[in-house]
């Protein structure tokens, strides 16, 4: 008895406890809520300018059902079906090319007539997605229904009877407002795009000689100095040393649109390295097809071939041995080579590197072999000549290709083994010639085939531990295989990519101070290389002879990306060289200093100030402040390191 009583008043005490706990639930509720503005006012202030995206994304309350906590890139759904038979209800991201519709969960019958029963689920808000809704008995279809769901939105889809057929009726309606998630870049885009204009016009009033006179106190040469430093009075000349692209001891002797291009793709490989706000076109696409992250490596290649000319021509002109370049080239890819191991592989911070898992590609791995191989490639020139001008009139217009042919023949040489390897090696259970992601795609035919001939090959020659793990296609297309996207069959291409920005090196230097023929050739070079990538993808994502895919990095890849870098390279060189109406900040300073800001923001990604904890880890607008906050870190790190002249060679 005495238990049965002291249970009922533990009973008693517990219910008043929750009734209390949740009394005090709500009045934290009310509290944070009059508290978040000001939260967000002091997020504004500490973080500047990085921070106001934060206060861009608020849920607002809506009445009606009670809303199910959500994460990030989700929607919540209750079905509700009247029908007297369980439903099933399965799902397809129009995302995913030739997949299997994959089990959502069971509805169950209806209990009571005029009842319906019920089913809660969580659903991805990123894609547009198929919802398909069979008879659990006969598995026999009852309805399909297209629908885009918002982030943090609460839908209802409503099951009934169809008494004109035996399929049944459904229809979507809207519960609660999905968030605005895409209201954060827009904020950010306004604030960086108002600091450019507040930039430019303090450097134009500054610039004003009454201005100058009151600052200085007549102190006139002072203040042209740092009026005209380097900030606003870019170099065009051409790099007259022979260094690893990026790497100056004196920044007056390169091309600025260069470097300016190579800081662009680094800044952006930094944020989406970062996390990119956790948005899913800031991230790698799952298998065919391009977003911002698959821009920006290919660029990087692009461009440090671009500077491999300048510098060997510049080498050569100063009368360097061949032999003596090329054995410095391979010391430094080797160095690039070992950096980039102990960067992917960061246990050894914890200890000795652990051999059986070692991760042996990665992006430095495949720049250096890039590197070694575009430079052996460009000491294949035919001839002696290193003026940069060609000794035959007839042919000076072609004098950037012509003394090159050995060069060009091996590139056709390398992308013909692509193709035999990509299109003619057997691959166990696997169809000749498949570029698929494996998993649930192609209906699930080859689960085990992710890549291809390429996986194989890396499975091959460097074992599946030594490989990536995690590839992008395991999470749409559920993968289970290890695949590298910096695999040993892709370095074919990159090479090729290299060798395209080769060719734009060697236009600036063979057509030196003739900007007309050097922007005619940059047109022309990205208007061929954009037709082929037409011609090899059909004008398609999915349906082209070989589709773009930078995991494989395919031949449409790198001409479809060559292309883009052409035409950039085109409006950044015109900008920043020719008519010097842009600077190249702040784009140059990282571009300058590309290996040190790779490696450091790679190494320090997980510390502060470049990480931090979050008040809310599901908000799109809190990872977007933390990763631009990160990356305007390193931007200012390397102004700085450039004003003390500090660059990182290797």
């Amino acid at each position: 008895m005495r238990r049965e009583k002291g249970k009922r008043k533990g009973e008693r005490r517990a219910d008043a406890g929750d009734s209390k706990g949740k009394g005090d639930s709500a009045e934290m509720r009310g509290c944070e809520g009059r508290h978040a503005a000001a939260l967000r006012a002091l997020i504004a202030a500490v973080l500047a300018v990085c921070a106001l995206p934060l206060a861009a994304q608020m849920s607002v309350s809506h009445p009606g059902r009670k809303s199910t906590a959500l994460k990030m890139d989700e929607a919540s759904l209750i079905v509700n079906s009247e029908l007297q038979q369980d439903v099933l209800v399965s799902w397809l991201s129009d995302h995913c090319f030739q997949c299997l519709f994959q089990p959502l969960g069971l509805v169950p019958a209806q209990p009571i007539p005029g009842t319906p029963s019920s089913a809660a689920f969580v659903l991805s808000s990123q894609h547009p997605l198929t919802l398909q809704l069979n008879s659990s008995t006969g598995n026999q279809e009852l309805c399909r229904v297209a629908f885009h769901f918002g982030e943090q939105g609460n839908y209802s889809l409503w099951v009934k009877n169809d008494n004109e057929s035996v399929r049944a009726s459904c229809s979507i309606v809207t519960d609660k407002e999905p968030v605005n998630s895409y209201l954060p870049i827009l904020v950010a885009v306004l604030v960086y795009a108002g600091l450019c204009i507040l930039v430019a016009a303090g450097r134009t009033v500054m610039g004003l000689d009454v201005v100058r006179n009151l600052c200085c106190l007549g102190n006139t040469m002072e203040m042209d100095r740092l009026v005209n430093s380097e900030l606003g009075s870019p170099s065009r000349t051409v790099d007259s040393s022979y260094e690893l692209p990026a790497t100056p001891p004196t920044p007056s002797t390169r091309l600025r649109s260069l470097d300016t291009f190579r800081g662009l793709a680094l800044v952006i490989m930094i944020f989406v390295n970062y996390g990119g706000g956790r948005y899913w076109f800031f991230r790698h696409e799952s298998w065919n097809g391009l977003t911002v992250a698959d821009l920006v490596f290919p660029w990087f290649v692009f461009i440090m071939g671009t500077s491999i000319a300048l510098s060997l021509n510049s080498a050569l002109r100063r009368g360097s041995r061949r032999s003596g370049i090329l054995g410095k080239a391979l010391w430094r890819s080797v160095q690039l080579f070992v950096l980039g191991v102990l960067v992917i592989n960061p246990n050894y911070c914890q200890g000795p590197l652990s051999w059986d898992t070692l991760r042996i590609p990665g992006v430095l791995q495949r720049l250096s072999i890039s590197y070694l191989a575009v430079v052996a490639l460009h000491l294949m020139r035919f001839g002696t000549r290193t003026d940069g001008q060609d000794s035959d009139g007839r042919w000076s217009s072609l004098q950037d290709i012509l003394p090159y042919w050995p060069a060009w023949l091996c590139v056709v040489v390398l992308e013909t083994i692509w193709l035999c390897l990509t299109f003619l090696l057997p691959v166990p259970d696997c169809p000749l010639g498949y570029l698929g992601p494996g998993g649930i795609g192609d209906f699930g035919q080859y689960p085990n085939c992710t890549g291809g001939a390429a996986g194989l090959i890396d499975r091959w020659l460097l074992g599946e531990k030594h490989i990536y793990q995690t590839p992008s296609s395991r999470v749409l297309y559920q993968s289970q295989m290890p695949y590298d996207p910096e695999g040993v069959l892709g370095s074919i291409n990159s090479v090729v990519m290299a060798f395209l920005g080769l060719q734009a090196g060697k236009i600036i230097f063979h057509f030196k101070d003739q900007h007309s023929k050097i922007m005619s050739r940059f047109a022309i070079w990205g208007f061929i290389l954009g037709i082929i990538s037409a011609i090899l993808t059909k004008c398609s994502k999915e349906y082209g002879f070989i589709p773009v895919n930078k995991n494989l990095w395919s031949l449409s890849y790198i001409t479809t990306l060559s292309c883009f870098a052409f035409v950039i390279l085109f409006f950044v060189y015109y900008t920043v060289d020719v008519v010097k109406f842009w600077s190249g900040a702040p784009f140059f300073y990282p571009g300058m200093n590309s290996i040190l800001v790779y490696v450091g923001h790679e190494v320090f990604q997980s510390y502060f100030p470049f990480r931090w904890k979050m008040w809310n880890s599901q908000s799109h607008a809190e990872h977007l402040t933390q990763n631009l906050v990160a990356t305007s870190i390193w931007v200012l790190i390397s102004y700085l390191l450039y004003r003390k002249k500090i660059f990182w060679k290797i």
